[in-house]
């Protein structure tokens, strides 16, 4: 019977300096490892030429390295790039380029589908299947960091946590994998590059201000109300506005990052003048941005997206009151690849 081989990428530091000393191998080899494994991207434990012959065949009998892979790419019209990163398992996640003039953006998933069902939301159509691990969140960073280079000629500039699945349920991996991004062994990337987006889990958001973590938080708010936004999504009912508001407040008091509201206008829901000042009041607690989403169809789905007249005033009323607001352009809408479309129907 083979032996079962322990993928390397899932140790720290610290455990492989501990499997180097029982092997009677000098523990600054465990650094030499992780660069190679994190900031060069070794596929194979020969690649690892400044290690002795001896211990990269140790190695070998004894671990594996996984990588998520491109499986599949596709470019929008827009210049948005979708790519399908096949995991261990076979399973496929998404990921998205987004370029700008001024930036390269990598939207990436966490999780394998998603247990929240937000009622507007393609992935929300899925069941969570499992979570990704560190190491296939690091991955999709790398892979859509080459496309940036080969398609554009620039890196990733920015990281966005609000693809597939909740990040914040997720916590422990993402945290992972956001410290090997960020780390002068992995990536290199400034946290304040980083934003996570979350539906509203308060456990997790005071979790990360006890934590100190630096990047950035964004909360997909999406209505005004408990009332209102129950009916799009059901966390409401576990984690009501108030009580996430207390989070992020707490949030901002420990760390002083930046917090954006997310707001996806829906055609006679939450796109009111009323919605509008309602919206106003939760700007007034702490310094926020908020983004003005238009809504993009999904199949099957009984939404449909405001005007843009109605974008316009939300905007003049939160800008007139002094909050910073944007309507963001949606990005990618032919490939499935803009906000709330991602559910692996790659063509």
């Amino acid at each position: 019977m083979q032996k079962e081989l322990i993928d390397i990428r899932s140790l720290s530091v610290e455990k492989l300096e501990a499997y180097l000393l029982e092997n009677k191998e000098p523990k600054f080899r465990a650094k030499q490892i992780y660069q190679w494994l994190w900031n060069k991207g070794a596929e194979e434990f020969d690649d690892m030429t400044n290690l002795s012959l001896n211990l990269r065949n140790k190695l070998k009998s004894e671990f594996k390295i996984s990588q998520a892979k491109i499986d599949l790419v596709q470019k929008s019209n827009d210049g948005t790039i979708k790519a399908g990163f096949k995991l261990r398992d076979a399973r496929i996640i998404e990921g998205v380029l987004i370029p700008t003039p001024k930036r390269m953006t990598a939207c990436v998933s966490s999780q394998v589908g998603c247990t929240l069902a937000c009622a507007f939301c393609a992935t929300g159509t899925l069941k969570r299947e499992r979570n990704l691990d560190a190491g296939e969140i690091y991955d999709q960073v790398v892979g859509i960091d080459d496309l940036a280079k080969k398609n554009y000629q620039k890196p990733l500039s920015n990281i966005v946590f609000m693809g597939m699945g909740e990040p914040l349920l997720n916590y422990d991996n993402v945290i992972s994998a956001i410290d090997k991004i960020t780390s002068p062994d992995g990536l290199g990337m400034s946290p304040r590059r980083i934003t996570i987006s979350t539906v509203g889990v308060a456990r997790g958001i005071i979790k990360l201000a006890d934590e100190g973590k630096k990047f950035n938080l964004a909360l997909s708010l999406h209505a005004p109300t408990n009332e209102q936004r129950m009916k799009v999504m059901d966390i409401t009912r576990s984690n009501p506005i108030e009580k996430v508001m207390d989070a992020i407040a707490y949030f901002y008091e420990k760390t002083g990052n930046k917090v954006t509201y997310e707001y996806i206008l829906f055609k006679d829901l939450n796109d009111s003048y009323e919605d509008a000042i309602n919206l106003l009041r939760l700007c007034k607690r702490f310094p926020v941005f908020v983004n003005l989403i238009e809504y993009n169809h999904v199949e099957g789905l009984p939404f449909e997206k405001s005007t843009r007249e109605k974008a316009e005033m939300f905007l003049n009323v939160l800008e007139k009151a002094g909050v910073t607001s944007v309507i963001r352009v949606s990005r990618g809408k032919d490939i499935d690849a803009a906000c709330g479309q991602l559910a692996n129907k790659n063509k």
